[in-house]
């Protein structure tokens, strides 16, 4: 595959939970992958389109080969640039590792990729149990020096984007890490020791403090819907669920939100999703953004494509995409039963257009 570059690239999250581990058998039942809630899902309205039914990848397992293959020329073909892998890394332990391990360890598919570490307690949130901790994140001392060790032949991959020659390396709440500025000077020196010309650190705008140049990181990245101000749309739906005490809101507004932000003083990367409807993972207590359509995403993609060209330049030309993959929170760029390729279409509509 040939990647152009100069041009905005667009990264998708890409979620690894299509496929058994131990522990998801042990917490969760024999069998599970993300696709066991997936498929469990049941409409809270009338109109609420659930399930969501995988379209011609069908219920995939990331053990595959073919199917990795499949997704990486799918993607590549409707533009997008490369995947983000979440990385689940517990003090030296690794979870859901399986998939970019087979894409390392085999040089297939030849599509770009980076990671974003997970750094969070692992927990039964899913079924509101948010107290109960599955993995937890210790933040030894010993942990900065072994986190970037052990990513050093990930990072030296030659399909490993970079920014300027450095290894672009995303953390979902880099607040949490204690004494982070020391963490990140950790990670910068075993970087250049292990012979890389640095890090490109993003830090994902969740939770805590997300200004990068506080962080010691090089910019953010924005990670729809953190921030978003929801406007209350659950009177204005039928609903069908008695039991539901979630939020109904809507993408519209997402999107005029998104459009009208102010941008901060620090470097931004710009954020976009298809779609948000997390009630397969939390049935009772999901928020559900009703109105997406892929003509409303890829006038967003086209309008934040038109942002990111004039407010950066060269390899910093990123904007991400929440997500390819993310089937239980309803928010993906791969086919499904529904709307088939339309999203990806969409996608590759609004980074093609220009004024």
């Amino acid at each position: 595959m040939t990647h152009g570059g100069g041009d905005v690239r667009a990264i998708a999250f890409y979620l690894p939970q299509f496929h058994r581990v131990a522990e998801n058998d042990r917490w969760w039942g024999e069998g599970f992958t993300e696709w066991t809630n997936v498929r469990k899902a049941v409409p809270s309205f009338i109109g609420h389109p659930q399930p969501h039914v995988p379209g011609e990848l069908g219920y995939y397992d990331l053990t595959d080969p073919a199917v990795r293959t499949a997704q990486a020329r799918l993607a590549h073909a409707y533009g997008v640039h490369g995947f983000c892998y979440y990385h689940y890394w517990f003090s030296g332990r690794r979870l859901l590792e399986r998939p970019l391990d087979a894409v390392l360890a085999s040089g297939a598919p030849d599509f770009p990729f980076c990671v974003c570490w997970a750094n969070e307690n692992w927990t039964r949130r899913w079924d509101g149990l948010e107290h109960e901790v599955l993995m937890r994140q210790d933040y030894r001392p010993e942990d900065p020096r072994a986190f970037l060790t052990d990513l050093l032949p990930t990072l030296r991959d030659p399909r490993y984007i970079t920014v300027d020659g450095r290894a672009l390396l995303l953390v979902y709440k880099a607040a949490l890490i204690p004494d982070v500025r020391s963490a990140v000077a950790t990670w910068r020196e075993v970087a250049r020791a292990g012979g890389l010309p640095g890090l490109y650190l993003v830090a994902c705008q969740t939770v805590g403090e997300t200004d990068p140049v506080v962080l010691g990181f090089d910019a953010g990245c924005e990670f729809p819907p953190h921030g978003h101000r929801a406007v209350w749309r659950n009177a204005s739906v039928r609903m069908t669920n008695p039991r539901f005490r979630g939020i109904v809101t809507s993408y519209r507004a997402a999107v005029a939100e998104s459009l009208d932000v102010a941008l901060p003083p620090f470097k931004l990367f710009r954020t976009v999703m298809p779609a948000w409807d997390n009630s397969a993972r939390r049935p009772d207590h999901g928020t559900i953004f009703t109105g997406s359509s892929p003509e409303l995403f890829g006038w967003w993609v086209e309008q934040i494509a038109r942002q990111t060209r004039a407010v950066h330049a060269g390899d910093e030309r990123l904007m991400f995409v929440n997500a390819w993959n993310e089937w239980g929170e309803g928010c993906h760029l791969e086919p499904d039963a529904l709307d088939g390729r339309q999203y990806l279409e969409a996608l590759a509509r609004g980074l093609a257009r220009r004024d």
